[in-house]
């Protein structure tokens, strides 16, 4: 993983400021206004304001472990560094930095593995109980579906370019994706999106609508996307509207 850019800027920033003379950081200067900023006040509140954002997101990432930074390290750093009082060298501080970034990925990389492991757990016993429903389909592959409504139309098979309306949620009801709030339909090959959906959508029929839920291994895996954690179990409600015709494609291009 690539180090954060804010982060090395961050360092380069500091490090700049310790060779060069700076009004006092304890001096305290009047909160300004955009409209009577200088172009090179803009150009500097723009740097303060990317490592406020550097700062603000990175302890967003800590409260994930239950942990936060310590706000009166960083100050101290910052009011250092534009001092030239820092306590440590500049190859020190980037060094410092830098393994900063690797206890964050480690940190990253556990929650991710536990997080999947619960995923696995969840999903396996949301499916188990789903699958004894009334109009709950298991496949062989262990994709359910439930036919909310009959279509009349031609069924596609995996090669054919699908028109559809769509809504994908979690299993906790978190909406992470849907065609009907962009206000239109979705159009793409069948065999080129996740194995639920190549699978799923040849059950149906254009004019239909159904309900799929579709475990890990059949949609993203061990892949994180959006909302979506990994081992993640996804629920979607799919309406077919059409079975695009290879001269229909063909037109639209």
């Amino acid at each position: 993983m690539q180090k954060s850019i804010v982060a090395l800027s961050l360092i380069a920033t500091l490090g700049l400021a310790a060779c060069q003379p700076q009004q006092s950081a304890t001096e305290q200067a009047p909160a300004m206004k955009k409209e009577e900023m200088t172009d090179a006040q803009k150009q500097a509140y723009a740097m303060g304001a990317s490592m406020g954002m550097f700062v603000y997101t990175r302890n967003k990432q800590m409260e994930q472990f239950g942990e936060s930074l310590d706000t009166a390290a960083i100050m101290q750093g910052m009011k250092d560094g534009m001092n030239d009082t820092m306590l440590f060298e500049t190859d020190e501080i980037q060094q410092l930095a830098q393994a900063g970034e690797q206890v964050m990925r480690t940190k990253q990389q556990e929650l991710a593995s536990k997080v999947a492991e619960e995923n696995l757990v969840k999903g396996a016993e949301f499916l188990a109980e789903n699958g004894k429903k009334d109009g709950v389909v298991t496949t062989e592959t262990g994709l359910q579906y439930e036919v909310m409504v009959e279509g009349e139309g031609a069924s596609p098979v995996a090669t054919d370019t699908v028109k559809v309306h769509y809504k994908g949620t979690l299993l906790d009801g978190t909406e992470f994706d849907s065609s009907y709030s962009r206000g239109e339909p979705a159009v793409f090959p069948l065999n080129r999106v996740i194995i639920g959906w190549t699978e799923g959508v040849q059950t149906m029929k254009e004019g239909g609508k159904t309900r799929f839920f579709i475990p890990a291994e059949l949609a993203y895996g061990e892949r994180a996307t959006g909302n979506i954690t990994p081992n993640s179990t996804l629920i979607f409600e799919v309406e077919l509207l059409e079975v695009v015709k290879p001269e229909q494609d063909a037109a639209g291009e």
